[in-house]
């Protein structure tokens, strides 16, 4: 196996401690086993582990065990957040006319999968829904994105007081809720069409990887303007008995969603389609259901939903394993994935719990033979994160200011161990750093490394990285503090996520049949991290920034354009122009003085700290439009849809809303943001310069 890493090469050391570093990498490989991945993943996937269940506080008591036994100190982070009460909640979805038919909700018993029938396992439901026993006529939305209903209400279609039904997929689940409750509907019904992961793409489960006519997708709806728990935007939900007082919201304060929502799989959801009789759908409308869909179902057919789903405060608790820096103990290298499922979670998330893990006894077997890292590694494992990135967002908002001075990088692992396929997504400063961390592992059952699989169909390009959009636990650090962040993956499609069959028996057929993608995941997450946490000058790509800037300014013209919106970039090209040079001469001064090989500690500690300062430059206090909490110039999620990212999203929105004034207005902020950032950028090369000076002199 060749790799892309050499002494000589390696970003941000000093090349006597860049062999030490490859020394290190070498043993930490090695350590990592197919065995230890299995094990670790098995013990955290025996039993459905919903956040507020005593199921799930096992499962933490477990990743604390794992990681005490490794050596870590481990510490618990616990909050009192409002959650719905699962063993409360109640739903039934039903036909009333023409014909009465209850409607499945819950996934079919398979003998081939020991999973499927344990007795924890619930009904598909979908949490935060409004409360409600409802019978009416039904209208077909689609996917139920703000463009799917515009379309209906252009065709005359009206929604009011009808139950909406839409399939999966388009955009988070919660905008279907809203975008619904808008338009006057008195409830919501989404369903997984076989179009989208079912019989169209392979065989069904058990036989293949995909979903079957009783795939249930549960799934959170919120869809406020702040991650974390309902009742404590902005501050740490902390216990009731701790004896810090919390201001909560009164539940009526905040804006839940007021109509009954149920999940329900395309095996039920057919009875109520194949019974339409309105006007035949638009393009693009038609699922793969073997009929043609319709708009609306007329007053002969009607459908009784009915849920039930108390919510109250329940504790939430983070894990979070230390392995303390020798030298720089106060710079902090997070890695981090939750561990609640919406059932067995086998895939989402606890491939990347697993993953860790794994990681994590390497590194703790190194720790053992006398290795610490040079900067802090921190290992959480958030809780509540499927209810609404609860469990991350409350540990970020406690320890927002410490973060801000101390964090160096977030590595999200979530559903990180799905498949063969390599990917990842990042902020830009993380981007080299990762794909520099694919070249030194090899891709298993090959010669290749990963990083030379990830670009074997490009030959002389880089891979493609994705934005970091929303759904995830980078949100809090990368969104809210400006903690650089990134992931990588080695996947494939997992249809079957957030339902039942998110288990160890199709894991083991589907997911990673012999247990190797896993390993391979933690030796590039532990190269990632060592790399990160040891090196002299923090290996961020600067140059990076404008790279991806000039791209992303590209992209709002293009989006202008087809809106019919005017805009002129022109200031905020310049001030890129400004960032290029200033970032060139950075990267080239960092690479130069550190081949001298001698370079006092108080000197790169103090270039250290401009280095990490520098993605702070990107948060804007005030935040973003309607939106305080997402507070990164920089990156955000789509407001509209959810999960997407939009890159530079105070200028998408005044383009999506076709304000060309707003538009103005927030190029002047994103001028004097990147002004600061290129400010920023020539005072780290000027100490760079005058420290090369210093050093030929002597």
């Amino acid at each position: 196996m060749t790799t892309h890493t050499s002494s000589s090469n390696l970003t941000g050391f000093t090349p006597s401690n860049a062999k030490r570093q490859l020394a290190l990498e070498e043993r930490l490989q090695a350590l990592i086993t197919s065995e230890a991945f299995k094990h670790h993943l098995e013990a955290i996937t025996q039993e459905p582990h919903i956040a507020g269940t005593e199921a799930n506080v096992r499962v933490g008591q477990r990743i604390a065990e794992a990681m005490q036994a490794a050596g870590l100190r481990v510490e618990e982070a616990a909050y009192d957040v409002y959650l719905p009460r699962l063993d409360d909640t109640d739903i039934d979805v039903a036909l009333v006319t023409p014909i009465r038919l209850p409607l499945n909700n819950q996934e079919y018993i398979l003998d081939e999968d020991a999973f499927s029938s344990h007795p924890d396992l619930k009904p598909g439901w979908n949490a935060y829904c409004g409360n409600g026993d409802v019978t009416a006529e039904v209208v077909y939305a689609n996917y139920g994105t703000k463009e799917d209903f515009e379309q209906l209400h252009e065709l005359g279609v009206s929604i009011e007081g009808k139950i909406v039904v839409a399939r999966f997929g388009g955009n988070f689940r919660g905008y279907k809720a809203q975008y619904a409750q808008e338009y006057g509907a008195v409830g919501l019904i989404i369903y997984s069409d076989p179009a989208d992961g079912g019989y169209t793409a392979g065989a069904e489960y058990p036989e293949g990887r995909f979903i079957n006519a009783s795939t249930v997708q549960r799934g959170s709806l919120l869809t406020l303007d702040y991650p974390g728990d309902p009742l404590t935007p902005f501050e740490p939900a902390l216990p009731l008995d701790s004896g810090i007082d919390v201001h909560r919201l009164d539940p009526s304060e905040v804006a839940f969603h007021t109509i009954p929502v149920a999940p329900l799989p395309h095996g039920s959801a057919r009875e109520i389609l194949e019974r339409m009789e309105g006007p035949v759908v638009p393009s693009g409308w038609q699922g793969s259901l073997p009929f043609t869909y319709r708009v609306s179902g007329g007053p002969g057919l009607t459908v009784r939903l009915r849920v039930n789903q108390p919510c109250g405060l329940t504790r939430a608790t983070n894990i979070i394993g230390i392995l303390e820096g020798s030298e720089y103990p106060d710079e902090w290298v997070i890695l981090g994935c939750h561990y609640d499922a919406w059932n067995f979670g086998t895939a989402d998330p606890n491939s990347g719990t697993a993953m860790l893990l794994t990681l994590v006894d390497a590194l703790g077997q190194l720790t053992a033979d006398g290795w610490r890292p040079r900067r802090t590694i921190l290992i959480g494992h958030w809780d509540a994160e499927e209810h609404g990135i609860i469990g991350s967002t409350e540990w970020v908002e406690q320890y927002r200011d410490e973060l801000t001075e101390k964090a160096v990088a977030y590595i999200n692992a979530d559903m990180a161990v799905t498949g063969p396929n390599v990917s990842a997504s990042a902020s830009p400063s993380l981007k080299r750093p990762i794909i520099e961390a694919t070249g030194a592992v090899q891709y298993p059952g090959t010669d290749e490394t990963v990083h030379s699989h990830w670009t074997k169909n490009t030959p002389g390009e880089e891979p493609a990285m994705e934005n970091l959009g929303g759904g995830s636990d980078h949100m809090g650090f990368y969104m809210h503090i400006g903690v650089p962040a990134g992931d990588v993956s080695l996947a494939s499609p997992v249809p079957i996520y957030h339902s039942s069959y998110d288990n160890m028996a199709w894991y083991e057929r589907f997911g990673d049949t012999e247990f190797l993608f896993g390993p391979t995941v933690a030796r590039v997450d532990g190269v990632l991290a060592t790399r990160i946490a040891n090196a002299d000058l923090l290996p961020y790509d600067v140059a990076r920034y404008t790279l991806d800037l000039r791209h992303h300014i590209q992209e709002l013209e293009k989006r202008a354009q087809t809106l019919n919106v005017t805009i002129d970039a022109a200031a905020l090209r310049a001030v890129v122009d400004d960032l290029a040079e200033a970032a060139a001469r950075l990267e080239a001064g960092r690479d130069a003085l550190l081949s001298c090989d001698v370079v006092s500690e108080g000197t790169l500690q103090w270039i250290n700290r401009g280095l990490l300062a520098l993605e702070r430059t990107f948060i804007r206090q005030d935040g973003l439009q309607g939106r305080p909490w997402h507070r990164s110039l920089y990156a955000s999620q789509d407001p509209f849809s959810g999960y997407a990212a939009w890159v530079l999203p105070g200028l998408r929105y005044e383009i999506e809303r076709r304000s060309e004034d707003g538009f103005t207005e927030w190029q002047a902020i994103y001028v004097q943001a990147l002004r600061a950032l290129t400010q920023r950028v020539e005072q780290i090369a000027d100490l760079i310069s005058r420290t090369l000076r210093e050093t030929e002199r002597r």
